[in-house]
């Protein structure tokens, strides 16, 4: 496949471009500073002249409380840039695959989200990635949404990605307790991207890593016993406590209705993808 990705040098699109490689594809990338996806015209131009089968959007603005304070730049990349990019690939022939947010619901529901729950977002980032969804679907029939949530991966940034290599420089760590998702390594959800690219199957599809979600602390004691750390010393609040500008939704855990349904089976366990992630940590010597 001719596949151009957007966001290239993120966690996700870079476990995407690594993917993809290996696997033959012809690969476009692109990081913020090649490809700004909020300018529609460089947008349409790269697009169009460089005719993939396939447009993967890992571009987006996650900063959750920065979403909150400036509105219009969540707008302009989680909203806008998810409709350029849909209709460039319109009209180049291509298909698109944008990635979406878990936080487009609002935490309410004790059980799963799936695709037959209504959306509402609490948030400016969840208003908008998931106003991006709807203009891309509106812009460009060939289009997947991909939700997912509580990604970790080498290449992150956040508290997931970083909790191990932060405990082992002896950094005091607190982690909250009574807010759930479902954990979704980097590398697996490349690896379920680039099926659905072959697929092309349009449609929003919920993709994460198999299990019954964990929170922020069940997450980090496992990955803390993985890598053999004491996590006696773990400090664990409650999120209310933090005064964040942004409200997060408190059970945010997601299941698929479709992917099986198409021949695609479950992600392996969160567990087993953290047990990966922390063993490749190791051997690059990063803790």
């Amino acid at each position: 496949m001719r596949i151009l990705i957007t966001g290239a040098k993120g966690l996700v699109g870079s476990a995407l471009v690594e993917h993809c490689l290996a696997a033959g594809d012809e690969v476009s990338s692109y990081d913020h500073q090649s490809l700004d996806i909020t300018e529609c015209g460089t947008v349409d131009s790269i697009v169009f002249s460089q005719t993939p089968d396939v447009v993967i959007n890992c571009a987006a603005w996650t900063d959750v409380d920065g979403c909150e304070t400036d509105p219009e730049r969540a707008r302009k990349t989680n909203s806008l840039g998810p409709e350029n990019l849909a209709r460039a690939a319109r009209r180049a022939n291509a298909g698109l695959i944008t990635i979406s947010t878990d936080y487009v619901f609002d935490g309410e529901k004790d059980d799963f989200y799936t695709q037959r729950d209504q959306p509402r977002p609490i948030s400016i980032y969840g208003h908008y990635k998931l106003e991006g969804e709807r203009r891309a679907q509106d812009e460009h029939a060939r289009t997947i949404i991909v939700r997912s949530g509580y990604i970790f991966g080498p290449s992150g940034r956040n508290f997931l990605s970083t909790v191990i290599a932060r405990a082992a420089r002896g950094d005091k760590l607190t982690a909250i307790s009574d807010y759930w998702g479902t954990p979704t390594y980097g590398h697996d959800l490349a690896v379920r991207l680039r099926e659905l690219a072959a697929l092309d199957l349009p449609g929003v599809y919920h993709v994460v890593n198999a299990g019954e979600g964990a929170t922020f602390e069940t997450f980090t004691r496992e990955a803390f016993k993985l890598a053999g750390l004491d996590s006696s010393d773990l400090a664990v609040i409650k999120g209310d406590m933090l005064a964040r500008p942004a409200p997060r939704p408190q059970n945010s855990r997601l299941k698929c209705l479709l992917s099986e349904a198409i021949g695609l089976p479950p992600l392996p366990h969160w567990h087993d993808a953290l047990a990966r992630f922390v063993s490749e940590q190791c051997q690059r010597r990063e803790i």
